[in-house]
């Protein structure tokens, strides 16, 4: 189990040595401590980015933290970095060093793999899109795949659903499209109307131009 160190924004002072306001804090039940009164002082900061370094700093030093902080939109604890020490960042500074090419070379293949699988998923739901929606235009159906399934966006496309090509999670994505390309739904939310009444006096709209795209156009079903 790791040991948890705090970054806070707010005014908050260590009870006993009273100093502060701490940026960096650790809280023994309940109590906020400096890293100094924790017996963590002689640690140094290794922020977040660097798999490798992080990695390797961690399982060099015999004593290291996570560094948290709250994110109060999301409402949850986000990991910043790591506190190790000195002795221990510098032994995986210098790994990483020696072999920082060949880490690149394999970045650039992993690189490559993943962008190759985006395009193959890609494809597979714009095809999927046309198979519900034949009267989705060809051009349309990729815009809606491409952005759905952009890796990393947290979009209907890279859920689980979404991933197995679910008529579900492709009807959704479909329909967000059309909701935000063929209606004035955003300038509706730039106007301050809430989002669900915003919904629901788009729908009979948004439904009829998707009920249209479940049949082929009159040219191409003759």
């Amino acid at each position: 189990m790791s040991l948890v160190v705090f970054e806070s924004a707010k005014q908050i002072h260590c009870a006993e040595c009273r100093q502060g306001p701490l940026r960096h804090l650790v809280r023994e039940a309940g109590v906020p401590r400096c890293l100094d009164c924790a017996d963590l002082g002689h640690l140094v900061y290794l922020p977040r980015g660097d798999a490798a370094l992080t990695r390797r700093s961690r399982e060099a030093s015999s004593l290291s933290a996570v560094v948290v902080r709250f994110n109060r939109r999301r409402r949850r604890y986000e990991r910043l970095g790591l506190l190790v020490e000195e002795a221990a960042l510098a032994d995986a500074e210098r790994a990483c060093l020696a072999d920082s090419e060949a880490r690149a070379r394999r970045r650039e293949r992993d690189r490559l793999r993943r962008a190759a699988q985006d395009v193959r998923f890609t494809a597979a739901f714009a095809a999927e899109i046309v198979r519900l929606f034949p009267g989705c235009p060809a051009d349309r159906a990729v815009a809606i795949a491409t952005h759905a399934s952009l890796r990393g966006s947290g979009r209907v496309g890279r859920t689980a659903a979404g991933r197995a090509l679910d008529e579900a999670a492709v009807s959704v994505a479909v329909r967000a499209a059309v909701r935000h390309t063929d209606t004035e739904y955003d300038a509706l939310l730039m106007a301050g109307v809430p989002r669900f009444a915003a919904r629901a006096r788009l729908a009979p709209r948004i439904d009829a131009i998707l009920d249209g795209w479940r049949t082929l156009p009159r040219s191409e079903a003759s």
